[in-house]
């Protein structure tokens, strides 16, 4: 059963259709769209400030999503995927965006829309991504533009397979004899 708790009165907020994980994390001012999916040891923690994320916002296995008390909530828009053990903290990712695997987008960065955050990028404190461009490196730097295929082809892709992984876990009603 997964751990969806509220912190000072305020408790997350998650749509019927979104897939959360047995052994996840969900506490505090947490706000999720619709068709999202939290994986296997993930946490999202809205304890110190909140998180709002858009529609199809997938969170894979053992990522984390925070941010900093007073001073940086996350914002995540639609079609993003958070690749496993990722970090997403205090920053705004905005829409068609993968984060790779293993990926850190520190305080007041901005992800601009159908961007993609390489695998092990450190996205540094207050960094501006273009939209459509591919950073990584540590820190991240501009690697090259995004090419319309690869938006199509990987990003609203991702997307778009987790939204189909979470209908695997939708229980069948039993039939009782």
């Amino acid at each position: 059963m997964p751990i969806i708790l509220p912190v000072k009165g305020v408790s997350p907020l998650i749509p019927e259709d979104c897939f959360i994980a047995p052994n996840a994390t969900i506490v505090g001012d947490v706000v999720m769209g619709a068709q999202c999916s939290v994986w296997f040891h993930a946490v999202i923690r809205g304890d110190v400030n909140r998180i709002r994320m858009g529609n199809k916002v997938n969170v894979q296995d053992g990522a984390c999503i925070h941010c900093t008390y007073q001073k940086s909530g996350t914002e995540i828009g639609n079609n993003v995927s958070i690749g496993h053990h990722a970090i997403v903290h205090g920053c705004t990712v905005e829409d068609d965006v993968l984060i790779g695997m293993g990926a850190i987008v520190m305080d007041r960065a901005r992800i601009g829309k159908g961007s993609i955050i390489a695998a092990g990028a450190v996205v540094l404190e207050d960094t501006d991504v273009a939209p459509g461009s591919i950073y990584a490196g540590v820190p991240a730097r501009k690697v090259k533009n995004i090419s319309p295929e690869l938006l199509s082809g990987e990003i609203e892709r991702i997307a778009n397979n987790y939204v189909l992984y979470s209908s695997w876990f939708q229980e069948a009603p039993s039939k009782k004899a």
